[in-house]
């Protein structure tokens, strides 16, 4: 099946892949030798992570995308096939949130995260898995949230989400598993990121609110975008072969208790 090879050469797109867990992710797979595509809606920080890959001898493109968009997500997985030939290896990562219980959050944040994450993610595999099929297979990754096992205070949205794209992930696996796709996501739990830090710059006490963050680390540390990405390998890589339909938690701890 496509993506059984341990790299070398094999077409990847990382979404959300210029910063934080995407660009580790994508410096990951160029790492092993293969071909990455960065996708990002911010398309100064997807052209700049690809000319680092490109400086490191990697083959990568990038791609300017809102994941929301049906149309911009058809395009991206298009570039990609035009570019490297195929495509091996989806990585939907891309995702948004915000701070708000059920009754706090607005129409618009509601409708706008789940737009991202669960729209996003739905529409990545929808583009991708025709594509994948006709190369004989592939390997989608989808990147959940620990929220999606144990919710945290004041993130219904994005809680949600996490727990439709945990949902869809499942259903992904059991249609298409016989065919030769193999579908499983991650849920790490709070990561240090530029997204992190952005929510951080938003609150009253930034120094407060990031303590609070850590404090709710069983583990008590936030975890490394490389961590994450280390498990996305995996899942993307033949040792992984068996495993279908699952999600694998890389958070500190937050679901083991």
């Amino acid at each position: 099946m496509a993506g059984a090879q341990p790299g070398g050469g094999r077409s990847v797109i990382v979404t959300g892949g210029g910063s934080g867990i995407g660009l580790a992710t994508a410096r990951a797979f160029a790492a092993q030798g293969d071909r990455v595509a960065v996708a990002d809606y911010d398309a100064a920080s997807a052209t700049a992570a690809a000319d680092e890959l490109r400086a490191g001898g990697a083959e990568a493109i990038a791609v300017e995308v809102d994941v929301s968009d049906r149309a911009q997500v058809a395009r991206m997985v298009a570039a990609t096939r035009e570019a490297f030939g195929r495509l091996d290896v989806l990585v939907n990562n891309a995702g948004i949130g915000v701070a708000g219980d059920v009754v706090e959050t607005s129409d618009a944040d509601l409708d706008r995260t789940l737009a991202v994450n669960v729209k996003g993610t739905f529409y990545g595999c929808q583009e991708a898995i025709p594509v994948m099929l006709e190369g004989g297979g592939g390997i989608i990754v989808n990147v959940t949230s620990a929220v999606a096992l144990a919710a945290v205070e004041r993130r219904a949205a994005y809680t949600a989400s996490k727990g439709a794209i945990l949902a869809l992930t499942r259903s992904v696996a059991v249609d298409f598993m016989r065919r030769g796709i193999r579908c499983n996501c991650v849920a790490p739990g709070t990561t240090d990121s530029p997204w992190v830090e952005r929510i951080l710059t938003g609150q009253p006490d930034p120094v407060a609110a990031r303590q609070a963050m850590v404090d709710r680390q069983p583990l008590g540390r936030l975890g490394h975008p490389d961590e994450v990405a280390g498990a996305i390998l995996y899942l993307a890589s033949p040792a992984a072969s068996f495993v279908h339909g699952t999600c694998l938690s890389v958070d500190g701890g937050m679901t083991a208790k």
